[in-house]
């Protein structure tokens, strides 16, 4: 790379403003330029889980932390050979931002504020001379004679030696314009980790109540995910709904987001173990109904509901329940059958499959196959991953590599 060779990176968020610090220490002689076309930079990382900022999962084992990526699960195991989740520990601890380990795996700022993350960024930023540029939305990109040309909405064109596109995922093919000289294969941007809304809303009287070990199964497809499950005013969320939702985006979309689900309050049950559990008690015990919720261990109102559903009383004993109304019981509780009406997405946290093909891309430098110098990072590629962290990860993933800029 020549000393006055200009880097310019499209897009100030996650990944834009990993590449451009990354870029400006790997090429200190280069000129390195961030344009965002918004008046506002690292916007989901203000907002990533709840304001505190997911900065990756604790996954160190790079098989086990590619399998959280419904799309690009073989691409990023290349990718994470390069840099993976200790890495990222690492490259942050370097900067005097500490990470800190949650229960369910999940890290964040010891401070507990995404701020720290971006004070972080703009001092790096400061620090290397990279200009960042607000309100520059990039009509077209043309190169020509081994220079890019970069047109800019009403203002002046840029040139530019090497361009990192990290401009986010867009919800319409159209969002990808700007790359049209380049004639890259396009995959139809789908939305990813969503909720589900109900069509009966009856259990949403429940709402802000969660079950830790549930299962949740699309019953048209057959595809199911487990984990802890949130009941919400609208239907259903929490990280099983979301893992779903990610893993099966494009079937669900295939059925416009109208399909069925089943849900085992307590995956470590079956209808027929919890069955066989209510028999022995039947014959062996005075228990009554209404404190059953502790043998199956799910919430006590949660209970409650599946009781009247179930019509059983609190007050009536186990031994006088017949039959039939335990098989009821026990289908409620592990195969509870709901209907799905559409889907909500969170707009500040909203994450697209879709987007470049990733047969345009070479996985160990994130250079464009077609296109010497132009390189590909974060969601604009058609990566995504499921909600903890993953998706950050695989931003300063392809971010990193692409701020190598030279070609191994």
């Amino acid at each position: 790379m020549s000393t006055n060779s200009t880097i310019v990176i499209i897009g100030g968020g996650a990944a834009g403003y990993f590449a451009a610090i990354n870029a400006a220490e790997n090429h200190q002689h280069a000129k390195v330029i961030l344009l965002e076309k918004t008046g506002k930079t690292l916007q989901k990382v203000k907002v990533s889980g709840g304001g505190r900022c997911n900065v990756t999962h604790h996954c160190f084992d790079i098989i086990a932390l590619s399998k959280n990526y419904p799309r690009g699960e073989r691409e990023m195991l290349q990718a994470f050979h390069q840099f993976a989740v200790k890495d990222t520990i690492d490259w942050f601890a370097q900067r005097n931002v500490k990470l800190k380990t949650e229960n369910d795996q999940r890290m964040f700022p010891v401070s507990n504020s995404s701020q720290t993350v971006i004070d972080c960024f703009e001092e790096q930023v400061q620090k290397l001379g990279i200009k960042v540029y607000l309100n520059c939305e990039v009509e077209q990109i043309i190169k020509s004679d081994q220079k890019f040309t970069i047109e800019v909405k009403a203002k002046q064109a840029i040139t530019a030696d090497y361009v990192i596109v990290t401009s986010g995922g867009f919800n319409q093919l159209k969002g990808y314009h700007f790359l049209s000289s380049f004639n890259l294969d396009l995959i139809n941007p789908l939305p990813s980790l969503f909720t589900f809304n109900l069509e009966n809303k009856c259990i949403t009287a429940l709402m802000g109540l969660s079950v830790p070990n549930a299962a949740v199964t699309i019953q048209s497809k057959g595809m199911q995910q487990k984990g802890p499950l949130l009941i919400t005013h609208w239907g259903f969320s929490g990280p099983a709904v979301l893992k779903l939702s990610a893993f099966a985006a494009l079937e669900l979309a295939e059925l416009n987001y109208n399909f069925d689900i089943a849900i085992n309050w307590n995956n470590n049950f079956t209808s027929e173990t919890l069955k066989k559990m209510i028999v022995e008690l039947k014959n062996s015990s005075a228990k009554i109904w209404s404190g059953f919720y502790q043998e199956i261990n799910i919430p006590r109102r949660l209970h409650e509901f599946l009781l009247q559903e179930a019509q059983l009383e609190g007050a009536k004993k186990l031994a006088e329940t017949s039959n039939k109304s335990i098989e009821l019981f026990c289908n409620l509780c592990c195969n509870h059958v709901f209907t799905i009406k559409g889907k909500t997405t969170f707009k500040e946290e909203f994450v697209t499959c879709g987007g470049i093909s990733l047969k345009e891309i070479n996985m160990k430098t994130m250079m464009c196959r077609k296109v010497p110098g132009l390189y590909f990072a974060g969601e604009v590629l058609n990566i995504d991953g499921v909600t903890g962290g993953f998706n950050f990860q695989a931003a300063w993933t392809t971010a990193f590599i692409a701020a190598q800029l030279i070609p191994k």
